[in-house]
């Protein structure tokens, strides 16, 4: 039976953050403490039960959704849809990315937020206008990934700034897709958090209309790369506007053009994010699951993504966990 030192791990790996930071953090057991602390250990069974009692209080749905922006979901075949509220919570606080916006989530049904071998569509909307996509055959894909980088790397000053991982492009996981029929555009990229070995995969769909442009993104790990193609298909289908919402529902009389092109969806500004697999690849499955155990604010600590307002709001009033049950109805969802 394989099991680790949960405690003493933390102990370990916040006595060495202790010492670099001059900041305030989780209590240290002394003494008596730490000798019953040292003494806790978890197998993979326990592991495991711990990550399915973090599930459980997720409440997600199936069968039809209707967003804002004229958006219906139909939830494909063997994935879930996670509310804009609970996906905060995953993405922001199990998974440490920046605060950004989100409507939701879509999991497959045999994984949850914390499995090893996650992934899932961020689900959002951009209110930028009509896209005209004259421009669609005219791109080179290949000047257009260069000058992604560039930029890449200016931006990764901003989020130095923010107290977050750099994002560097490592190139084309599949390269972009337009599709005039159906107002479709899809790609993915190799992407590279900080230092990290395991390179992130973002795989980006957007659905044009009448006001502006659906996205929907995976997030997972490039050796997902494969599973997530097969299923882009039923992810596209799955997603529609609306009557009067859709792009041929444009009128030019009244409507705004945007400024985009579908060049510049693919050039657009990196907002990548990256799921559980990477801070699993940082600081250790046992770890990571022990700390979240503890309590939310000492995750944050030991994952270097603390900021003082934060610390302060979870002191005074901790977040409220959801009731967790799984349902299939439709549902009026608003972000």
């Amino acid at each position: 039976m394989k099991s680790v030192t949960l405690m003493a791990a933390f102990l370990a790996i916040f006595a060495h953050a202790n010492a670099q930071l001059d900041t305030s953090g989780p209590r240290v057991a002394t003494g008596t403490e730490t000798q019953e602390s040292e003494s806790v250990e978890l197998s993979d069974a326990e592991v495991q039960k711990l990550k399915d009692s973090i599930h459980a209080t997720f409440k997600f749905q199936t069968g039809k959704v209707t967003l804002e922006h004229g958006i219906v979901i139909n939830v494909p075949k063997g994935f879930r849809y996670l509310d804009a509220t609970q996906s905060h919570r995953v993405l922001e606080d199990l998974w440490e990315n920046p605060k950004s916006e989100t409507m939701g989530m879509l999991f497959p049904e045999d994984r949850g937020p914390l499995d090893d071998n996650t992934w899932a569509f961020d689900i959002n909307f951009e209110e930028m206008g009509y896209v005209k996509d004259e421009d669609a055959d005219k791109i080179d894909y290949d000047d257009l990934l260069k000058t992604m980088k560039e930029e890449a790397v200016e931006a990764n000053k901003t989020r130095a700034e923010g107290g977050y991982e750099s994002i560097n492009i490592i190139g084309w996981a599949a390269a972009p897709y337009y599709d005039k029929t159906t107002k479709t555009l899809h790609w993915a990229r190799e992407l590279k958090f900080g230092e990290s070995e395991q390179h992130t995969l973002n795989y980006n769909v957007r659905i044009l209309g009448r006001k502006g442009v659906l996205s929907m993104n995976a997030i997972g790990a490039m050796p997902q790369l494969a599973e997530i193609k097969t299923h882009i298909p039923a992810i596209l289908s799955s997603a529609s506007f609306e009557s009067g919402h859709a792009y041929a529902d444009f009128n030019p009389d009244v409507d705004e053009v945007a400024a985009w092109t579908v060049g510049g969806l693919v050039a657009g500004k990196v907002l990548a994010k990256v799921g559980f697999f990477a801070i699993l690849a940082k600081f250790g499955k046992f770890i990571v699951l022990g700390v979240i155990a503890l309590g939310g604010a000492a995750y944050k600590w030991i994952t270097g993504r603390r900021r003082k307002e934060e610390e302060v709001q979870a002191e005074e009033q901790p977040e409220p966990l959801a009731a967790g049950e799984e349902v299939e109805s439709e549902s009026q969802t608003k972000a």
